[in-house]
């Protein structure tokens, strides 16, 4: 993107932050539905999960906790979009610098599969970096959200003192390696698929709309990478979850032990509990995100930086 270089700094964390919040607020309700079902498996009796409908779920939803509880968590989602958000697309733009001069690639689309390499090692590494810094906003967000009509967590510094006290320090970073193994490969993924799609369609349909092309290759981008890595996700969730509001240990074997409970419990299909609202949500949401990074980074190019 040749316009990058225009970008400040400041401007570039403030697209990707603010693009990060805004597609997650607007997928509130069904990164919520998605939590629970995902979640339902560890605690419940396997029978009946079965029986369970994304409709019948939401109809729960606001009948027993009322319509804003939707957005349940939605402020620490917010507080932990914004800062990964922002270095997520930060980084994914110096990474792709850096590897571009490593493999000595001048000019995108010069060789398509040296762009798909950068994209593909470019998204990854920025994934984890951001992960990796806001970790423990995802896991109070996760516990916040996963909450029914009984509330352990008052909020979110309540929800950090809470984890802090009764699972140490080290309880903010339950999952951590699972969250890793997911999002590397998941915004691998997601922006090379991304960048492939939006480059071969500027490419046949040069006069399309810019906001467009990046809301239907970034909603593409988004089937493909929780398709991919929706299992990770799921175990990443239940790990997160260990031990919350005082509530026995189920997985007690690791990451792979995880794995194999879920399979031997709940067969296959348990890893991708909950798919369907992800799908929902990913749709619109991950398309959102890029079709927003794009306009900002668009307009913020025009305002003069000395970062």
């Amino acid at each position: 993107m040749n316009m990058d270089a225009r970008v400040g700094t400041i401007q570039q964390l403030l697209a990707g932050g603010i693009a990060g919040a805004f597609g997650k607020t607007c997928t509130a309700p069904l990164a919520r539905l998605t939590i629970l079902f995902q979640v339902q498996g560890m605690h419940s009796d396997v029978s009946s999960l079965s029986k369970v409908s994304v409709w019948r779920e939401a109809s729960r939803i606001i009948n027993e906790e009322g319509f804003r509880a939707f957005w349940k968590g939605n402020l620490v989602t917010i507080a932990h979009r914004l800062p990964y958000s922002a270095v997520n697309f930060y980084a994914y733009e110096h990474y792709k610098i850096l590897l571009q001069s490593i493999l000595c690639v001048q000019n995108e689309g010069k060789n398509a599969s040296a762009d798909l390499g950068v994209h593909f090692v470019g998204g990854g590494l920025a994934g984890m970096t951001a992960a990796s810094a806001t970790y423990p906003l995802d896991l109070v967000r996760t516990r916040l959200a996963a909450q029914r009509n009984s509330i352990y967590y008052r909020g979110i510094w309540h929800a950090f003192h809470t984890i802090c006290r009764d699972e140490g320090f080290l309880g903010l970073y339950k999952g951590l390696g699972a969250t890793l193994l997911g999002v590397g490969p998941s915004l691998a993924i997601s922006f090379s698929v991304y960048e492939s799609l939006r480059s071969h369609w500027q490419l046949q349909r040069p006069s399309d709309s810019t906001i467009m092309v990046s809301l239907a290759c970034g909603s593409l981008s988004g089937i493909a990478s929780s398709t991919a890595t929706f299992p990770v996700d799921l175990v990443r969730r239940r790990m997160q979850l260990e031990g919350a509001a005082g509530r026995a240990r189920v997985y007690k074997t690791g990451l792979f032990g995880t794995f194999r409970h879920i399979i031997r419990s709940e067969g296959l299909g348990g890893l991708y509990r909950g798919i369907l609202p992800e799908y929902y949500k990913v749709v619109p949401g991950v398309g959102i995100v890029f079709m927003t990074y794009e306009t900002l980074k668009m307009l913020l190019s025009s305002i003069p930086s000395s970062y």
